[in-house]
């Protein structure tokens, strides 16, 4: 603890054991430690104490119920699977990676065993992105947006932007309602929210955007290019992970263009709790994915020859994974010529 912080942070003017526990009237540390809680925001009652408005947001907020991953792979089994995956491997897996408000506005929350350690010396932060979401979203996401991964960093990032300037206060926190997925959350980010109008002086470029409206997103175009699929699920031998772009048919949909981001989820994923997952094949192996790596010119964007006549980049038959759900060729786009 930096004692100059105690007179500066209104959270550390309260005594510790309010939130740690403890007994403070002892001067022997291990006596006094004795109880400690390490991680009291684990208890959201706890900074209900003071935030109870938002501790009752908070609560409903996927990332506090980690629902998207739970609701995300459901189609995939029975009723019955569906009750033993619930209880064997999301409480006990997927669960855990759930975000105090200590991890995010304390101490950089540990992902396998490895942590940060206290952000400013225990001072009360509003955000600090790079070690708070980096750390959980550093297996794909952050990687792409800074270009640590290896390609073209994004170009908001490089403008200055980090995280928080497009997902605001309000989605971290909630608002109440108990979203299923993130796809459901109401004002989500979305590109079209700061790039309302294409005022390009440059006929191609409005013709461009105007003939892929609603057919294309916007990172089917401006993905600079390879990002990070997943290959291995976490339960069992463990993750793993390789580079890659592709471009399909949205899963969502079934007919709109966009990225896709190969997801971890094989028919022996969970074979290991028992679960042989009866309704694999209701689901892709591919999912649309809003992909971190945004430039304003990328190969698509420079020649319509890229997509349309030398197919760069769309998935094919061919390169679908050995073994994996039948729903997957769905997603196989067929390219129209352009018409000159």
């Amino acid at each position: 603890m930096d004692k100059d912080l105690l007179g500066k942070d209104v959270h550390l003017k309260l005594p510790c054991k309010l939130c740690h526990q403890g007994d403070d009237s002892i001067v022997s540390k291990d006596k006094a430690h004795k109880g400690l809680v390490r991680r009291p925001s684990d208890n959201l009652q706890k900074c209900a104490m003071c935030h109870k408005k938002i501790v009752e947001t908070y609560g409903k907020s996927l990332h506090y119920t980690t629902a998207g991953q739970r609701e995300g792979v459901r189609p995939r089994f029975s009723p019955s699977e569906f009750k033993a995956f619930e209880e064997k491997v999301f409480e006990k897996s997927c669960r855990s990676c759930h975000a105090s408000c200590g991890d995010c506005h304390v101490k950089s929350p540990p992902v396998s065993g490895i942590g940060l350690g206290l952000i400013r010396g225990h001072k009360f932060v509003k955000k600090d992105e790079g070690k708070t979401c980096a750390f959980c979203h550093g297996g794909r996401v952050y990687p792409e947006f800074t270009g640590e991964f290896g390609g073209s960093p994004d170009v908001h990032y490089q403008k200055g932007m980090m995280c928080m300037d497009c997902h605001r206060k309000a989605e971290m926190h909630g608002d109440g309602t108990a979203y299923q997925s993130k796809q459901a959350v109401k004002d989500r980010p979305a590109c079209i929210s700061c790039h309302r109008q294409m005022t390009s002086p440059k006929l191609y470029v409005r013709a461009a955007h105007e003939g892929h409206k609603d057919k294309v997103s916007c990172y089917g175009c401006h993905s600079s290019g390879q990002y990070r699929d997943c290959s291995g699920c976490h339960l069992g031998p463990g993750s793993k992970s390789s580079a890659g772009f592709r471009l399909g048919l949205n899963p969502r949909d079934g007919k709109s263009l966009t990225t896709l981001r190969l997801v971890p989820a094989v028919r022996d994923t969970f074979a290991s709790a028992g679960i042989k997952m009866e309704h694999f094949d209701a689901l892709p192996n591919y999912w649309d994915s809003p992909v971190h790596n945004i430039r304003k010119r990328t190969d698509r964007t420079r020649n319509c020859d890229t997509c349309h006549v030398e197919k760069t980049g769309f998935l094919t038959r061919e390169q679908l994974i050995r073994d994996g759900s039948t729903a997957n060729s769905r997603l196989i786009c067929p390219i129209r010529p352009i018409t000159r």
